[in-house]
């Protein structure tokens, strides 16, 4: 595997060795020894699968407190443009994102760190897409930013009328409103 850092600290690009012959082709979507060598030290004990239609904006998602995650991304089938941003308050990068397309032919993966929000958008008719964490969901930490926040500037490269979102998708804050809200 090759890890590529991003311009966010902690936040990865992994590519994978993929073998390919006659038959079809074979890789390795994880492997413990090399995220360790390379820093990721995270034990995966919540694997998360979705399936979505072309123009579906998910997030910008999050876990609070003890039940922040880290996450795995990957586009099992399809393109998706994943996008997650920074919301460590202490950070030099905080409110920054990163944006990366992830496709089932480069088999591409996102590592993201605790202290982020997530989110991605379906570039391809439909989009299958996997996510490993590294704790627990609870519905009680769950928190979001609007996905359209003008600060945050986000280019989800789908059309405003082709865009699909779920209706508690459209009622998260923006991180200014939230981070008002979670300062008290």
């Amino acid at each position: 595997m090759k890890f590529y850092k991003t311009e966010i600290p902690g936040v990865f690009i992994i590519e994978p060795k993929k073998f390919g012959d006659s038959r079809g082709y074979f890789f390795e979507s994880y492997n413990e020894k090399e995220f360790h060598d390379n820093g990721i030290k995270n034990k995966f004990i919540q694997d998360n699968q979705s399936f979505s239609r072309y123009g579906t904006i998910r997030g910008l998602h999050f876990q609070t407190d003890t039940n922040a995650q880290a996450k795995l991304v990957r586009a099992v089938q399809g393109q998706v443009l994943d996008v997650t941003v920074d919301l460590r308050p202490k950070s030099p990068t905080f409110g920054k994102h990163v944006s990366v397309l992830l496709d089932d032919e480069a088999n591409n993966m996102l590592f993201i760190p605790r202290g982020f929000a997530h989110g991605f958008s379906v570039q391809s008719e439909t989009a299958v897409f996997a996510y490993k964490c590294d704790n627990f969901y609870n519905t009680f930490s769950e928190g979001g930013i609007i996905y359209n926040d003008p600060d945050l500037k986000i280019d989800w490269k789908i059309p405003a009328d082709k865009i699909v979102i779920s209706s508690k998708d459209s009622f998260w804050p923006t991180l200014t409103k939230w981070m008002g809200k979670n300062s008290r």
